[in-house]
């Protein structure tokens, strides 16, 4: 019995620990996507916070509506024509967030199952080294993305 209650201190101290760094260290907040066309490729932003006191890894993400989910980053190459990159694994920092949004980092969902239309909701689950696997809610909305400066594409005259 002695024994026992010497290692219930350290075995709940053990868990605690394991929960401050896996899946309740990560939050992620505004996921969101558009509505698509028949066969369209769809696309999620969203912000993901790391709250652990240790940096995570975004290693996969996957959903029921899609064959494939990635991340992929916009880049302007050295032409200076802006094209998509895949990201394979994204470090996320402790106490720390990763923007996902347009022009930039976001999710790509290829082979849909069916378009998505405004008001609709799908899971998205996005898979971390160490905190597991995080699924998420998405809701599908009409927006419109922040317009880019014109200044920045080649061939326009300004």
């Amino acid at each position: 019995m002695t024994k026992s209650l010497f290692l219930l201190p350290v075995l709940l101290g053990l868990a605690f620990t394991a929960l401050a760094e896996g899946q309740g260290a990560i939050r992620v907040s505004d996921a969101k996507s558009r509505p698509t066309i028949a066969g369209g490729t769809g696309v999620v932003y969203m912000t993901v916070v790391n709250q652990a006191a240790s940096d995570d890894e975004l290693t996969g993400l996957s959903s029921p509506i899609a064959d494939k989910a990635e991340m992929h980053r916009t880049v302007k190459d050295d032409g200076g024509i802006m094209k998509m990159d895949a990201v394979t694994s994204l470090s996320v920092k402790a106490n720390a967030s990763v923007m996902f949004g347009p022009g930039g980092l976001h999710v790509m969902l290829t082979g849909l199952k069916q378009p998505l239309a405004t008001g609709d909701s799908f899971p998205l689950t996005l898979t971390f080294a160490k905190a597991g696997a995080v699924t998420v809610t998405v809701s599908v909305q009409s927006f419109k993305p922040a317009p880019m400066p014109m200044k920045d594409m080649p061939g326009m005259k300004m």
